[in-house]
């Protein structure tokens, strides 16, 4: 079903837009939208929905332009923790400010960065210092006293109160954040209490995209949400608050359920307005689930997603990253999907690569890798089709399988070499009599640099490194967990990598 379309971006910016627009004129006021989930490159989006425009979201704010501006929430623990994003390798400080230039280059600027649960961390001091040199506005929020039970505390000046106030003008306020836990939400409530304290209406809502609220509870799209947020454990459930206001069957998960009655209390209060929300459902702004055009190729997409994810969490199992509940808990999602790992395609022809480079290395002990394991990559391109690579004293499995894949793309025969075996030889002697490196031989982003050099001088060479970007979105699986240098590589390709949890070597540090 390669290239199957399951999502139509127009309808979904139109649903969104004017649901949105209808909860503003309800509440006749300012409406302080949480934004749960990624607002930039949501690449789990675009992978359960092929067609999916992973910034679609950007686009969404671009219509609603006019009226809205934008806060960010950054959690002053993943400041001082050094807290990483997986998907980008940066941490979440660096890319709180990595989302302000992307939303510059979008014409949308942030009016403010706000560091929650601030106790003078350190880090978060210097990261606040840091902005306000360069003219952002920062505001800090400390731990709000009394919550989660005490509301007649959170609910007053020793509580949200004790805030000040972040100055906002447009009728919506988007607060979003990098990763969860980042305080989006209390900022929304800190922010409903002050408006509402000087005599101005303002109101809260959640945009989520999942789970969708509208597929069955089991859906594949929704158990590949689940799959995705093994580390916090959530769990989508059938939204009883919901069904008790409406008759309706609505899917939610479980951190809003069992966060709506204290989150009711507080609006409340802080609204008088008792009817505004029945349940998390009615909180949420979520239309994506009518923009799916293609259902069983949303399904199939999903399943991909949730195997994807299944490994991923084995490779982290391994690297002491997750813990075994977690593995336990992608295990049992794939059962329910009655799938397994090999499902992605990419795996058992990494495993054949594998398994090759073994025959090549007992046939040829001089050919083999040393000290290194036999290993194997598979890359599948956009027509379907798939690629392989084994290593060698010369390359790493990754490198040797994407260069295989731009060949395919050019059309060159797989016989040629792009990389003269003299150049490789050179820079393997310079890793390591000069810069004492145990491993000689290419990895992925070192080849890209050997590739983009090569083509100043080689016309054929030029037109394989034409065809890198067609690799972005593209599934990888590598029989070895990956190095810092394949995984850097391939990162900056916009492959989907998955892995076995197994080490290419018995060194504890790599390279």
């Amino acid at each position: 079903m390669a290239g199957t379309k399951a999502f139509d971006n127009e309808t979904y910016i139109a649903e969104q837009a004017s649901c949105i627009r209808e909860r503003m004129r309800r509440f006749d006021g300012r409406l302080y939208l949480e934004f749960g989930g990624k607002l930039l490159a949501d690449f789990h989006a675009a992978r359960v929905l092929p067609g999916y425009d992973p910034n679609v979201k950007i686009r969404l704010l671009k219509e609603l332009e006019r009226d809205a501006e934008i806060v960010l929430c950054i959690h002053a623990g993943a400041i001082e923790h050094r807290k990483i994003r997986a998907d980008y390798g940066i941490t979440y400080d660096a890319d709180a400010m990595k989302l302000i230039d992307d939303l510059g280059e979008w014409g949308l600027s942030v009016s403010a960065v706000v560091i929650t649960r601030w106790e003078g961390q350190p880090a978060a001091k210097a990261f606040r210092t840091k902005l306000e040199n360069r003219g952002v506005a920062v505001y800090v929020h400390e731990p709000t006293k009394g919550y989660p039970t005490d509301v007649d505390r959170i609910v007053s000046d020793e509580g949200y109160g004790a805030n000040p106030r972040i100055a906002t003008t447009k009728p919506l306020v988007v607060v979003t954040g990098p990763g969860p836990g980042s305080g989006k939400m209390a900022t929304c409530l800190s922010q409903v209490y002050h408006d509402r304290r000087i005599g101005e209406r303002a109101m809260y809502a959640k945009f989520e995209t999942f789970p969708v609220w509208n597929l069955p509870l089991k859906h594949p799209v929704n158990l590949a949400y689940e799959a995705a947020t093994l580390d916090l454990r959530d769990f989508n459930l059938i939204d009883p608050f919901h069904l008790e206001a409406t008759g309706e069957v609505a899917v939610n998960y479980n951190r809003d359920v069992e966060s709506f009655p204290i989150l009711k209390g507080i609006l409340d209060r802080i609204t008088g307005e008792p009817d505004a929300y029945r349940s998390p459902t009615e909180m949420g702004v979520n239309r994506v689930g009518f923009a799916i055009v293609d259902d069983e190729a949303a399904r199939e997409a999903a399943r991909q997603e949730a195997a994807r994810r299944y490994l991923r969490c084995a490779a982290e199992y391994m690297m002491g990253m997750a813990d075994k509940a977690a593995l336990d808990k992608a295990d049992l999602l794939l059962k329910e999907l009655g799938i397994g790992p090999e499902y992605r395609k990419v795996v058992p022809a990494a495993r054949a690569a594998a398994a090759e480079a073994r025959e090549r290395a007992e046939a040829d002990p001089g050919a083999a890798a040393g000290g290194v394991a036999a290993c194997g990559a598979a890359l599948e391109l956009p027509s379907g089709e798939i690629v392989s690579g084994k290593n060698s004293k010369l390359l790493h499995a990754a490198t040797a399988a994407v260069l295989n894949a731009v060949k395919a793309l050019a059309g060159v025969p797989d016989q040629i070499h792009l990389l003269s075996p003299l150049v490789i030889e050179s820079i393997a002697r310079l890793k390591r009599e000069v810069l004492g490196r145990k491993s000689a031989s290419l990895d992925v982003d070192e080849a890209l640099i050997a590739l983009s050099i090569s083509a100043t001088l080689t016309p054929m060479v030029q037109a394989c490194v034409d065809h890198l970007h067609e690799l972005r979105g593209c599934q990888m699986h590598l029989s070895h967990l990956p190095t810092p240098g394949d995984e850097a590589g391939l990162r900056k390709l916009g492959v989907n990598l998955t892995a076995d949890p197994a080490y290419a070597t018995k060194r504890l540090f790599v390279e």
